[in-house]
């Protein structure tokens, strides 16, 4: 059996379904990368492992931005040398509002993440 650490990042883990993936593959033992746009939530999500905080690494990224998750794999391998699970987990939708109403920045943003992000993500970052 390996001793190897397993390393998981979480996309969005600064809350919601992001934030209890995050602390159930850290209680299973996991480095888990905390990624999403506020650090105060990623702290937050870190304040309530209750041991182990030292396996939690925050690291604020915009997973419409390429640059950004460019980035986010770097300081993962950085940090821990390697990624098992990834979990494209952040998103978000547009205003309730009819679709004519909705502005092209208000459109792109909701792309961006939702189909952006998991796109640059899946991709094998260069070394």
């Amino acid at each position: 059996m390996s001793t190897t650490p397993r390393v998981a990042l979480v996309t969005g883990a600064g809350s919601g379904i992001g934030r209890a993936c995050a602390l159930a593959l850290h209680r299973a033992g996991y480095h888990v990368v905390l990624a999403g746009r506020r650090l105060d939530a990623l702290n937050e999500t870190i304040a309530a492992a209750p041991e182990g905080r030292e396996r939690l690494l925050a690291v604020p990224t915009d997973v419409g931005d390429p640059a950004s998750v460019k980035a986010l794999f770097a300081k993962t391998k950085e940090a821990f040398g390697r990624l098992d699970v990834l979990f494209n987990n952040a998103g978000m939708g547009a205003p309730a509002i009819p679709m004519e109403d909705l502005s092209y920045e208000q459109w792109k943003a909701v792309v961006d993440v939702n189909l952006t992000g998991p796109s640059c993500a899946r991709r094998k970052p260069s070394a």
